[in-house]
């Protein structure tokens, strides 16, 4: 048995989640307050006999004991593993066993960190030296009570201060040198990588600290700079400020991404605490991946120049990969959200407001710069544009986007459509070599049937993708599939997968690509189609089942609440399915129906 097997086999969801809920009965099942966003009354239900667990209020969503300590700690997959198997008392395997070791580095290099950033602070707010960097939070208006709760901090001239503080606490230079706080030289020796700057701790969404950014507080250059790639930091990864904005986030269901740390800081002293900077590049996945996890809801506000059009035009294909609602506040130009907030709170509290689908701030960025007369401005256009409407997942959605295009341009929408299929054709990956069975270790994951040989046909069988339309992440009821899924649903190549998925789910996945099929479906692109549909098919018969038991959980809550029976007759007088009368009733009370 896989150790997520035993650990679901062990492990009872309701008194896992009774541990963060205040729960009651309610039938069969259980409710309470939802924990990941307010509410005055209960739409959070457990369902002890499915080990699942579902909010019908903002969230719209659920699944098993994965997902909820996934959801509720902020962590990945292979987190979440370690702190249930741990809850649950089993040994971690032997891939397990050998990340122990890495583990226990890890945190040696948070306690690193953090004792780095109390000293930081202390130089900043306690000493003389930290003058010049409490002048510049001062012009920047950025009071001491910001100050504090950010750890801002300062790194002195000096060649060695840090490194002598840290040794002097018991930290071996190798260890410094390991956390990017110290530079070796080539001679030998080593000195401070942080001097004369501005500090700016880094945390991941548990607050720990990761690492630092660093602003030079005189002409040296570069004018910021962070610390390098480390166990615990990797920038591609990080979102400043996700660990005093989490809470917000999930609250409001919503997202403010920005560039600079000051652009936060100055956000969250003015009120808008659900605002986190994307450390001053273009989103990547990883940090996409990362906000996912709060909320599906993301708005950018980036600098509105080139560099920030550009930022979003790239972050647009990863928004949309993963289903996120993404929109775009359009800045004044040369302002940037530090100006505007802190010259006019109202007309950045106006901007959010008016934000605009990401797509239509692509279409005005590129259209407002070329001659629709001129055939060489059009093919220019064209070509910034149709990647981003390549990747619109839905085809209503994607022909609005092409019609539109076609009309700006003047040209015939068939033609798009061809320039799009072209498109797809040259953005074709090779196929990579497959992982051998014998070149892997044996398969260790105990799942649903059904859900791993719908994947092992999606992973074997590219072609199959285009048929998989009707298929969600809410079809993969096992945390581990649903991984796997929404992982290939952006990269969709073996390959790729390997690199973005967590380590504790490597073998899971290799086992679903050397799965072993019938020769009618290895041979029959026909039979494979088929046997692709009948899965998809029996995953939403399972999926309606499921909702089904959950309706009947929701009707009793609303039934408690009153008014909700003689609005399902009205709609059973209209001849609306059963299946759909609920929903219909949540949209008309301006809630989230569950099914996507």
């Amino acid at each position: 048995m896989s150790t997520i097997a035993e650990v679901k086999q062990r492990l009872d969801i309701l008194e896992l989640v009774g541990e963060y809920v205040a729960l009651q009965k309610a039938g069969r099942n259980y409710k309470g307050l939802c924990p990941f966003h307010s509410e005055k009354d209960p739409s959070f239900f457990v369902f002890p006999a499915q080990q699942s667990w579902h909010c019908f209020g903002a969230c719209a969503t659920g699944g098993d004991i994965f997902s909820f300590v996934m959801k509720k700690e902020g962590v990945e997959f292979g987190e979440a593993l370690r702190l249930l198997a741990q809850r649950a008392g089993i040994a971690l395997g032997p891939l397990e066993a050998r990340d122990r070791a890495r583990d226990e580095k890890r945190e040696r290099l948070f306690q690193i960190n953090e004792a780095a950033a109390e000293y930081y602070n202390h130089l900043l707010v306690s000493t003389q030296a930290g003058g010049a960097a409490r002048d510049y939070l001062s012009r920047r208006k950025i009071v001491p009570e910001t100050i504090k709760a950010f750890r801002l901090g300062f790194s002195p001239e000096g060649w060695e201060t840090i490194k002598s503080y840290l040794r002097k606490r018991g930290y071996a230079e190798r260890e410094l040198v390991e956390a990017g706080l110290i530079i070796e030289k080539e001679g030998g020796g080593s000195y401070d990588r942080f001097r004369n700057r501005l500090m700016f701790p880094i945390s991941d969404v548990q607050g720990r600290v990761t690492g630092f950014g660093a602003r030079a507080l005189d002409d040296s250059l570069p004018k910021y700079t962070n610390s390098p790639q480390t166990l615990v930091f990797d920038k591609s990864s990080c979102l400043y400020g996700v660990d005093k904005a989490r809470d917000a986030i999930r609250r409001g269901d919503a997202a403010i991404i920005v560039e600079g740390y000051t652009d936060v800081i100055t956000a969250h002293q003015n009120g808008w605490r659900n605002v986190i900077g994307e450390m001053g590049t273009a989103l990547t996945e990883k940090q996409v991946a990362s906000i996912r996890r709060l909320t599906s809801n993301v708005t950018l506000a980036l600098d509105a120049d080139l560099a920030g059009e550009e930022a979003t035009m790239r972050g647009k294909a990863i928004l949309a990969c993963s289903n996120a609602e993404a929109k775009v506040i359009p800045l004044p130009p040369g302002k940037d959200p530090d100006e505007v907030i802190r010259e006019d709170p109202a007309l950045w509290q106006k901007l959010t407001e008016q934000a605009m689908p990401i797509m239509d701030f692509a279409f005005q960025s590129v259209l407002s710069k070329v001659d629709v007369n001129r055939a060489r401005d059009k093919s220019l256009a064209l070509q910034k544009l149709l990647p981003s409407i390549q990747e619109i997942g839905d085809p209503t959605q994607r022909f609005h986007y092409v019609e539109r295009l076609a009309r700006a341009l003047r040209i015939k929408t068939g033609d798009i459509e061809v320039a799009l299929r072209k498109l797809k054709t040259a953005e074709k990956k090779p196929q990579h070599g497959k992982p051998t069975e014998g070149s892997r270790p044996a398969r260790r994951f105990v799942s649903s049937p059904v859900e791993e040989y719908c994947l092992a046909l999606l992973l074997q069988h590219p072609e199959l993708r285009a048929l998989t339309g009707e298929l969600s992440a809410q079809h993969f009821e096992c945390t581990e599939n649903r991984e796997v899924f929404e992982k290939w649903q952006c990269s969709g190549e073996t390959h790729d997968l390997e690199t973005e998925l967590d380590r504790s789910l490597l073998e899971h996945l290799y086992y679903l690509v050397n799965r072993a099929f019938p020769p009618s479906i290895r041979d029959s692109e026909t039979t494979r189609r088929l046997t692709l549909a009948d899965c998809i098919l029996r995953l939403q018969e399972r999926l309606s089942r499921r909702l089904e038991t959950e309706k009947e959980a929701t009707l009793g809550l609303e039934r408690e609440k009153g008014g909700l029976s003689s609005e399902l007759s009205k709609l059973r007088e209209q001849g609306i399915a059963p299946g759909q009368q609920l929903q219909d009733i949540f949209v008309k009370r301006g809630k989230k129906p569950w099914v996507q």
